[in-house]
């Protein structure tokens, strides 16, 4: 199934929770030269009680092509997939983030993109573009958001092949949170015989606001860390390209603090001062690490103090709860390719929706 020219046929599935960056994402959308999308699908995942939604600001010039599907409140993956269902019977589905830009010359490049990838590609990534200031040294929040622009596979735009996506099961709905679950996916793409492309399109993804408690809340993803080893093995950071991070460290930190309040406790003062210098040393190290490369402010300093002392324990936590709630977890096959010249009677079909 082609598009107009001759280029692939697509749909683009933005999940949202209804955020103001939901306009500039689609008014960019409309506005990028190439072809337009078969269909536009907008998963609002928090609907009403009765299912509604409510009204969302669709550029004119999508609005014929746009489908509203409202959401579980179940999580990125599971919104995606919601999206993916009612994209329509078309051979690529392109997710987006309702917090991204995509370039000028998107939609072009999209097509030149899907138009060139081979049969077993199974998804296309884009280059992502984080903005910083120009005149400051970027803040602990915006050095975080920059690390997407690196990072290996992003569904904030990521293009996937539709008959893959079907082989796959689509999004692995245990990831409730926008972490790990474009990881996971890519991975069984990649091991049931699927290529993973680099493609040319560009997409800005501005530094969202965020408060001073928000590095405490990303140590969540150390659950969704467990369920990734427990899914793919011990090695899957390697294979996926992320990196390890810090969380042997916090380990030790928060261990040191632990022991230090359990010899107080039982007065073993001597050993308490040990294991309190072990953890105040730690802490320090953390927090001078985070604040070195920003820019010094005393907003900044004293978010990173206060933050560093709270994100060992918070991270060891989540650890643990990743192994008791993901004990059980079982990996699902791998999402091969069909062989060349057939097609999947296997895969489902995609059902229709109208517009």
């Amino acid at each position: 199934m082609t598009g107009h020219g001759g280029a692939p046929a697509y749909a683009v599935v933005v999940p949202t929770l209804g955020r103001p960056s939901l306009g500039r994402c689609l008014d960019a959308l409309a506005a990028s030269t190439g072809p337009a999308p078969a269909r536009l699908v907008i998963v609002h995942d928090r609907p009403g009680a009765d299912g509604s939604v409510p009204d969302l600001p669709v550029p004119d010039a999508l609005r014929p092509l746009t489908v509203v599907v409202p959401g579980r409140a179940a999580g990125p993956a599971a919104a995606r997939n919601a999206g993916a269902a009612a994209a329509g019977p078309v051979p690529w589905i392109v997710f987006l983030d309702d917090d991204v830009v995509p370039s000028a010359g998107w939609a072009e490049d999209l097509a030149r993109d899907l138009a060139t990838a081979s049969e077993v590609t199974g998804a296309v990534t884009a280059h992502i573009d984080v903005p910083l200031p120009p005149d400051r040294r970027p803040t602990d929040w915006e050095r975080n958001t920059a690390g997407l622009a690196t990072a290996r596979w992003i569904t904030a735009d990521m293009a996937f092949r539709a008959e893959a996506l079907d082989a796959s099961g689509g999004f692995d709905e245990r990831f409730r949170r926008a972490f790990r679950e474009d990881a996971d996916l890519a991975l069984r793409l990649l091991g049931g015989g699927w290529t993973l492309a680099e493609g040319t399109r560009r997409t800005a993804h501005p530094v969202r606001p965020a408060d001073r408690w928000v590095s405490v809340r990303q140590q969540a993803g150390n659950a969704d860390d467990v369920l990734m080893t427990r899914l793919h093995g011990p090695d899957w950071r390697l294979r996926a390209g992320a990196p390890r991070g810090r969380f042997p460290r916090h380990a030790a930190v928060a261990a040191a603090g632990a022991a230090a309040l359990c010899c107080a406790a039982f007065g073993r003062r001597t050993a308490a001062a040990v294991c309190g210098a072990v953890w105040l040393a730690g802490t320090a190290e953390f927090a001078v690490a985070r604040i070195a490369p920003g820019p010094r402010t005393r907003e900044e300093i004293t978010r990173m103090i206060l933050t560093s002392a709270l994100i060992p324990p918070v991270a060891a936590w989540h650890r643990l709860r990743g192994h008791v709630v993901h004990r059980g977890a079982l990996p699902r096959g791998p999402a091969r390719p069909p062989e060349p010249g057939t097609a999947r009677a296997d895969a489902p079909r995609r059902a229709e929706v109208g517009s």
